[in-house]
């Protein structure tokens, strides 16, 4: 499979802690200005100026209403809103007096209730512990004014508002932090997966013509050994760039009204996958030849198409180290088995083998074929590759890919 054989698509992960905190914010808001006006309307008889509450519980309803767009995220909420929010929490509480009387003597709720809570929750949420203490501690003040003199259960109500909104404003913060650091690690995986990607690719294609430009010009001379050198230089420094950081990379922004947002560039599916699980004999048969025998069951060997063309590029790899490792009048044999739970295709050659110790050297020398083009390709598919060596007697592959459930391979048929 050739590089550009590959569509690329944009995933886009988004993530975010805070966003159920303002889902919650908004009914809460909602469901105490509910609760502010039926504390209203069930003492209403004690109010000596009801006018005044009435007309407080009318503004306060409009905002909360007007408003619920502004506390559906972190963008929405603006520092101006904030401010707005919280100084019509605090007109309410400070106008209680006004509107009875008996207020300051006797430990009543004050106009908006637990409905100034939401006020502090938002400053919480939007700007951390720090602001969410700067807001809790006004609120203190304002309901030790509306009472003239520190209560017992006007202490109690202050320090529950002032410790339960400094809690989530912490908790907001740690989890900003939690999700910048799973963004980068997400975005490291991303690179990390697309630089192997494009290492196998490279490795199937422009790698093999190099190594071939090498060997064909050593064995003409003259010039064409001059190019074949030149092709080896070529080659090494290639090997070296893919084994050391051919990266391309992705993006990681943070999206306040989402969270943290991971664009990671990943291969695609091809415009064919839609049609449904691919036969791989299909793909495996112009692999057979005069030197490469292909046994398979004789009934469709059906497999999600990434699976399918992944493992056929793996069968591929496979032979070119038999052509290059083995020579050009090696023989091979692809044996195809189809289980219930997996695919098993075995790549065998009847060549010299590879003596103890080369794959680990290979890779060291940044010849990464088998650890890249062969097991990095079973690898990303959840299988398994088994390279079984001896010398003078062959090489044998063993590539093993798991089956999708059996559910999953009908939706994918009926497609």
């Amino acid at each position: 499979m050739g590089v550009g054989e590959m569509a690329v698509r944009e995933r886009v992960v988004r993530m975010s802690v805070e966003q159920p905190l303002w889902r919650a914010l908004t009914g809460y808001r909602v469901m105490t200005l509910l609760y502010a006006v039926l504390v209203f309307a069930a003492g209403r008889d004690r109010y000596e100026r009801p006018a005044i509450a009435v007309a407080y519980l009318a503004v306060l309803a409009v905002w909360t209403l007007a408003t619920l767009p502004k506390v559906a995220n972190a963008a929405s909420c603006t520092t101006r809103f904030l401010v707005a929010d919280l100084t019509l929490a605090l007109t309410g509480i400070l106008l209680t007096p006004l509107a009875d009387a008996h207020a300051q003597s006797v430990d009543g709720p004050t106009l908006p209730t637990i409905w100034t809570a939401g006020s502090v929750l938002a400053y919480a949420i939007k700007g951390g512990w720090r602001w969410a203490g700067v807001a809790s501690s006004l609120v203190a003040v304002a309901n030790i004014i509306e009472r003239g003199h520190p209560t017992r259960d006007t202490v109690h109500n202050v320090i529950l508002v002032w410790v339960a909104s400094i809690a989530i404003g912490y908790v907001v913060e740690v989890a900003r932090a939690s999700e910048r650091t799973l963004a980068r690690a997400l975005e490291i995986e991303a690179a990390t997966r697309e630089r192997e990607r494009l290492a196998r690719d490279i490795h199937d294609s422009v790698l093999q013509v190099l190594a071939m430009v090498q060997r064909r010009g050593t064995a003409l001379g003259g010039e064409a050994a001059e190019l074949g050198r030149m092709a080896g230089e070529q080659e090494v420094a290639l090997r070296t760039l893919v084994a050391g950081g051919l990266t391309r990379p992705s993006h990681v922004s943070e999206d306040a009204s989402e969270g943290a947002v991971v664009r990671a560039v990943e291969t695609g599916d091809e415009p064919g996958d839609t049609a449904g699980p691919v036969d791989l004999r299909a793909l495996l048969a112009p692999r057979a030849g005069a030197r490469v025998t292909l046994s398979d069951p004789g009934a469709p060997v059906l497999l999600p198409p990434p699976a399918a063309r992944e493992l056929a590029a793996a069968v591929g790899a496979a032979l070119d180290n038999v052509r290059v490792h083995a020579g050009e009048d090696a023989r091979a044999w692809i044996l195809v088995e189809d289980w219930p739970d997996e695919v098993i295709v075995t790549v065998r050659d009847d060549g010299p083998g590879i003596p103890e110790g080369r794959l680990a050297q290979a890779e060291g020398e940044g010849r990464m074929g088998v650890a890249l083009s062969i097991r990095g390709r079973l690898r990303d598919l959840g299988g398994t590759a088994e390279l079984i060596s001896v010398p003078g007697q062959g090489t044998e592959v063993e590539l093993k890919v798991p089956r999708p459930p059996r559910d999953a391979r009908g939706k994918a048929g009926e497609k």
